[in-house]
């Protein structure tokens, strides 16, 4: 897809964990991001840190979020809190150079409440699963 990654999430520099919407249909999207050696979640040993790939997977469910709110018309995109990470399973850490393709599945919606189900992975290896409760609100 050919969409500014700014036009779907609040996050910039040096906090932007998403460079691309990848595809979306419906309730699922799948998002890139290039590690980068200033990457801010890259740890002494040139991996991101767990904590990195919580952010990465919440991000790119705020581009879904984002998305959804763009194809309705919405002019800002809203704006995404984590408020639980559930079964969090990190398979192993990225390193600086690898590419993560995150495919997130929105479920159910109360309110403003959304879960959200996330698979990171680098090519075909799955590094990384979480489950989200994530608070959308409008900007």
């Amino acid at each position: 897809m050919d969409i500014d990654i700014k036009t779907l999430i609040p996050q910039r520099y040096p906090m932007m964990m998403v460079d691309k919407l990848e595809s979306a249909d419906g309730d699922t999207c799948t998002t890139s991001l290039e590690i980068r050696k200033d990457n801010y979640f890259i740890i002494l040993d040139g991996e991101m840190s767990e904590t990195g790939l919580i952010e990465h997977i919440a991000q790119s469910s705020s581009a879904l979020a984002g998305y959804q709110a763009l194809t309705a018309e919405v002019k800002d995109p809203p704006i995404g809190l984590i408020g639980e990470v559930k079964r969090f399973t990190c398979h192993r850490r990225p390193r600086v150079g690898e590419k993560l393709v995150t495919t997130i599945n929105f479920g159910l919606s109360f309110g403003e409440v959304t879960l959200a189900d996330g698979e990171t992975r680098v090519g075909d290896e799955v590094i990384a699963e979480a489950k989200l409760k994530i608070f959308i609100q409008p900007s």
